[in-house]
């Protein structure tokens, strides 16, 4: 015999029930937070500015990625 019974109910409801925290003050703050990281960094992800930054690094970072992309495809190891 094979019983199903189906609850509806918000996810607030469920939490509740079943005795777990209500993390939402917690999910606002962190989301709040993540959109103040993303806003003050936003700058950083502009081409121009990016090609400033790898450029900084000087040619070694292109023999690692040439050297990651060899590896990847079954070329030489580093």
């Amino acid at each position: 015999m094979k019983v199903n019974i189906n609850i509806e109910c918000s996810p607030a409801e469920a939490r509740a029930f079943f005795g777990l925290p209500d993390v939402t003050p917690l999910n606002e703050q962190l989301v709040e937070e993540m959109g103040k990281r993303m806003s003050a960094n936003i700058d950083a992800l502009e081409p121009e500015a990016l090609m400033r930054n790898w450029m900084t690094m000087g040619g070694e970072w292109q023999k690692q990625f040439l050297s990651l992309m060899g590896e990847a495809a079954g070329g030489t190891k580093r």
